[in-house]
C-alpha cells in the first residue's frame, strides 16, 4: 500500500455523498488543510470542538471528518482569542485537515437518515422529500460500421448505458451518412472536395449528467472520424431521485408511548419530547436527522403517523398536532449515529482501494444540553 492523502479520503466521500447532493447554502467539503497532505489516521466526529481537535492530535489523526461544518458562515477574521479562531489555529498547528459532509450525507443513500431508519427498524423505506434529481441525457453518435464495437465499448466503460440492473444498453440504427471534406480536413474516409456517402450506424445510449463530459471524451477518443457527428438530448425520464429524510413501516404497530420508548432505547437518548397527533397507533414513521421542523407537512402528506426529528419549536408542534401527525423529538444530537457509520463504511472502502488508513470514532460527546 502506498501513502494515503487527504484527497484520497475526500474521493471516497465524494463517491458516497457527492457535493451535488448538498443544499446550496451548505459549505461542505475541505474547510481546513490541503488535499495533498499525507495521512494515515482519520477521526470521525459529529462536531469539531476544541476537545475534538485535541483528541485528533493525541490520536495522530491528520484528518477530521465532521458532519456539522466548522466554518458555517464566512469568517471575516481568524482571531485566536475566539473559540472558532482557537479551533482553526489548533488544527493548523497540529497539521490536521477538516472535511465536512453535512446535507450531502443526509441525502446520500446509506447516509445519516438511512442509518437512523435502520436503527429504528423501519421497513420498505423511501425518500421523504425529494431534493435532487439526476438529469438524464441520450447521446446519439454516428459511426462507420467497422468502428461500432470500439465506440460502443468505450461508451460502456465510461458509464453510459446503465439502466437499472442492466449495463451497456444501446440502440443501433443503420443508415447513410453524407459529407464533403473541406480544405484543411484530414478525413478518415473520403477525399478533399469530394462528396462521400458512408454506411453508418447510429448508436443511442442514455447517461446521467454527472458523467456527460467523461462519456463525451471517451466517445471522441474512440471514434475514427476527425469530427464525429453526435447529439445530446435532455430526457424527461428519471433514473434516480435523491432526497432528505426517510419514511417507512414499523414491523408491528405501536402506541405512541411504546414507540417513544423504542426511540429512546434504539437511539440511546435519556429523554425526548413528544407531541401527540391523536392517532391510536403508530405504523408509518418519518425520520429526519437534525432540524426537521420544515418537513412536518411533507411527512403528514406522505401518510406518516409520526415524525422523528429534532429542534421542534412550540408553534410548529401545535401546527403539526393539528395535522394529525405526532412528533418524537430526541434532539439534534441523534445525528451522532454517523460517527460509527462513516468510520465503518470508509474503512471498508479504503481497504478495497488499497489505502493504508485507520478510521477512529470520536469519543467526545458534543451534545450541548444537560437534562436535570
Amino acid at each position: 500500500m502506498g501513502q494515503t492523502k487527504v484527497s484520497d479520503i475526500i474521493g471516497l466521500m465524494e463517491e458516497w455523498a457527492p457535493k451535488k447532493f448538498a443544499y446550496d447554502w451548505d459549505p461542505v467539503g475541505l474547510q481546513i488543510g490541503r488535499p495533498d497532505a499525507v495521512i494515515d489516521r482519520v477521526l470521525v466526529t459529529l462536531d469539531v470542538t476544541e476537545e475534538v481537535v485535541k483528541e485528533a492530535a493525541e490520536s495522530s489523526a491528520g484528518l477530521i471528518i465532521a458532519h456539522h461544518p466548522l466554518i458555517f458562515r464566512p469568517m471575516k477574521s481568524v482571531r485566536t482569542d475566539t473559540p472558532q479562531g482557537r479551533i482553526v489555529e489548533a488544527c493548523i498547528r497540529n497539521g490536521i485537515s477538516v472535511f465536512a459532509a453535512h446535507t450531502n450525507l443526509d441525502v446520500a443513500p446509506g447516509g445519516v437518515n438511512d442509518m437512523l431508519a435502520e436503527r429504528l427498524g423501519l421497513r420498505e423505506t423511501a425518500i421523504l422529500t425529494e431534493t435532487y434529481v439526476e438529469p438524464l441525457y441520450k447521446l446519439a453518435v454516428y459511426t462507420p460500421h467497422d468502428s461500432v464495437d470500439k465506440v460502443r465499448e468505450a461508451l460502456g466503460k465510461a458509464g453510459a448505458g446503465a439502466i437499472g440492473d442492466y449495463v451497456n444498453c444501446t440502440y443501433e440504427i443503420e443508415g447513410t451518412g453524407r459529407f464533403t471534406p473541406a480544405e484543411g480536413a484530414d478525413p478518415y474516409i473520403g477525399k478533399i472536395g469530394k462528396s462521400e456517402a458512408v454506411e453508418e450506424t447510429k448508436i443511442e445510449v442514455v447517461l446521467t449528467a454527472s458523467i456527460r463530459s467523461k462519456v463525451e471524451q471517451a466517445m471522441i477518443e474512440a471514434h475514427p472520424y476527425e469530427e464525429p457527428a453526435y447529439d445530446f438530448f435532455v430526457l424527461d425520464q428519471r433514473l434516480e431521485e435523491y432526497g432528505i429524510g426517510r419514511i417507512g413501516k414499523l414491523g408491528r404497530p405501536m402506541s405512541l408511548q411504546e414507540f417513544a420508548e423504542h426511540v429512546k432505547e434504539r437511539l440511546g437518548v435519556p429523554v425526548l419530547r413528544v407531541v401527540d397527533g391523536g392517532k391510536p397507533e403508530i405504523r408509518t414513521v418519518a425520520v429526519l436527522g437534525g432540524s426537521g421542523g420544515k418537513y412536518t407537512a411533507d411527512a403528514a402528506n406522505r401518510g406518516a403517523d409520526v415524525l422523528v426529528t429534532g429542534d421542534i419549536d412550540f408553534h410548529t408542534a401545535q401546527d403539526t398536532a393539528a395535522l394529525g401527525l405526532s412528533i418524537v423529538d430526541p434532539g439534534h444530537h441523534i445525528e451522532r449515529i454517523m460517527v460509527g457509520g462513516v468510520a465503518e463504511r470508509l474503512g471498508r472502502a479504503a481497504g478495497e482501494k488499497g489505502l493504508a488508513c485507520t478510521f477512529i470514532e470520536s469519543g467526545i460527546i458534543t451534545e450541548p444540553f444537560r437534562f436535570i
